[in-house]
């Protein structure tokens, strides 16, 4: 029987210093490794849309490149320390200018999902290779069974504190094209770290410290001017010229003029341009407004750039008193309440003191709400993630229903009942769950196409219905337009007038409803997330 070989025991300074540099190793490989995952699927999601999507395809394609990486590694059998250092500096040169490349194959090429999956992949792969090659390192200083278990160990609080500074820390101050360098200047270091420890075991000790040192050069250089990088290539992306961007702690925000138009992009998704925005702006206050004999308290949900409130504003004191405005984002608020073009388009409508600015998510703002509203506007995003798909719930319809007043109305946006005709009477059906009667709306835009809003009432008022007891969109039309011509100086609107108010409640045959059995949104199924990804997938 053989015996076993026992773990070389050096107790040299040297040595002493070696183990805890590969234990640092990796835990910044980890933190490095999760950071890539998160950064590709960020940006991928800014891009197309499909948070859900994107986040597990990339993970998935990480995950089986770590495989295919940790099976090849099996095959390096000499100098594993050269090897290691080898893959730690391709790795922070292709990771740090993963950004760089993605938003290159966005913005010039047709084949962005080509480059992500190879990109992914590779960066898999090198990640796999390096986990069991520093194990085999450690093994030369310990038994085995506690290799693994510091290895490891390392590996998961390094994949904790990435995951924890990445949105906390990184995304909101450096923005996603200075994180991708800083990752690679990260990973770079590591490797040099690594060369200049363990120069004397290395046979071309020099070339490596030069080649890393190149690529950290080039990384720190890609950091500095990262935000003119950026700035040229989101420039293809957008037809204007970008006059604002920055990234908050939620999101990333986009402003581009060209002549007179405005327009306002939240993850590179239009949010409005000034060209036809009060197309959309005035039927969401101004047909829920004229239908009210009570609006003492409004509350706007989203509405962060400030154009709800502009309209809301046009009524007088003893139409409206307060004004509550419920944006997670300051950042937003603070664009709309500084910005010079945008403030032009609000008319300064937030620093109004009717309007009261909470920076909340909206569901825990309604959660923990008992303030009753006369009137309650949801003006948010499309519900293209869960965390959107649950404030166009049945739970949470349920919960605005309870500090709505008992004559009050619900108006929402509700995405396109033309490219989306799904997920569009999916919230329809959904509010129909909660309210006793609910009536589609939709308006032309010239920059988005048909778009839809669905109004619910909280109790059924009698002046609207007809003879047999249903609803009646003749007399919903006639009271809006008796109200609107009664306010059309104050109101002074471009679109919404009685002529054009007919339009509004009218819907064509190719926008309703193809399926007669469309699940209502809940927070266990997101149907409307399902729905709506489906829908303008064929569209794009």
């Amino acid at each position: 029987m053989k015996t076993p070989v026992e773990p070389i025991k050096n107790n040299s300074q040297k040595s002493n210093l070696e183990v805890p540099v590969l234990l640092v190793t990796v835990l910044i490989i980890a933190i490095c490794g999760i950071l890539y995952e998160l950064l590709i699927s960020t940006i991928s999601t800014y891009f197309l849309g499909s948070s859900i999507l994107h986040f597990s395809v990339t993970i998935g394609l990480f995950l089986s490149g770590i495989g295919v990486g940790s099976f090849l590694s099996r095959f390096v059998h000499w100098n594993l320390l050269e090897f290691f250092i080898k893959v730690e500096v391709w790795l922070g040169f292709i990771g740090g200018f993963s950004a760089f490349l993605l938003y290159l194959a966005f913005s010039v090429t047709q084949s962005y999902y080509l480059v992500a999956f190879i990109l992914i992949v590779t960066l898999g792969c090198l990640i796999g290779l390096e986990i069991p090659i520093l194990v085999r390192l450690l093994k030369k200083y310990d038994n085995l069974k506690n290799t693994i278990s510091n290895v490891l160990a390392f590996d998961y609080i390094g994949s904790l504190i990435a995951s924890i500074v990445f949105p906390l820390l990184l995304l909101p101050y450096l923005g996603i094209m200075r994180v991708s360098f800083f990752v690679g200047v990260l990973n770079l270091s590591i490797a040099i770290l690594n060369t200049y420890i363990f120069r004397e075991k290395l046979r071309i000790y020099g070339k490596l410290l030069a080649t890393a040192s190149f690529f950290t050069v080039l990384m720190v250089i890609g950091f500095i001017f990262s935000f003119k990088i950026s700035s040229l290539m989101e420039q293809f992306v957008y037809e204007d010229d970008i006059v604002y961007s920055a990234q908050s702690k939620y999101q990333k925000i986009t402003i581009t003029k060209h002549n007179q138009d405005v327009r306002l992009f939240i993850n590179d998704n239009l949010q409005f341009s000034t060209v036809d925005e009060y197309r959309y702006h005035e039927p969401l206050v101004h047909v829920p407004m004229s239908l009210l004999t009570n609006t003492e308290n409004v509350l706007v949900l989203g509405g962060g750039d400030g154009l709800v409130a502009r309209e809301l504003l046009k009524y007088d004191q003893s139409s409206i008193r307060s004004i509550d405005l419920v944006d997670l984002d300051p950042e937003i608020i603070s664009i709309a309440t500084k910005n010079p073009l945008l403030l032009s388009v609000n008319k300064g409508s937030l620093s109004d003191p009717k309007v009261h600015i909470i920076n909340e998510d909206a569901y825990n703002y309604i959660r923990n709400c008992s303030k009753l509203y006369s009137l309650i506007i949801i003006d948010l995003p499309d519900p293209n993630s869960p965390s959107l798909g649950k404030l166009y719930s049945y739970e949470f319809y349920q919960m605005i229903k309870k500090i709505l007043s008992k004559d009050g109305i619900l108006i929402t946006q509700s995405t396109s009942p033309y490219y989306a005709v799904n997920a569009f009477w999916c919230i329809h059906y959904t509010l129909k769950g909660v309210f006793p009667d609910v009536v589609p709306m939709n308006v032309y835009l010239p920059t988005f196409g048909i778009w839809g809003f669905n109004l619910a009432f909280n109790s059924k008022p009698p002046k609207f219905y007809d003879k047999t007891g249903k609803l009646s969109t003749k007399l919903l039309v006639e009271t809006t337009s008796l109200k609107l011509e009664s306010q059309s100086n104050n109101l002074q609107n471009r679109f919404l007038n009685p002529a054009s108010l007919a339009a509004v409640f009218h819907f064509a045959k190719d926008m309703e409803t193809s399926s007669s059995n469309l699940e209502i949104n809940r927070l266990d199924n997101q149907a409307l997330v399902r729905y709506y990804e489906k829908s303008w997938s064929k569209w794009e």
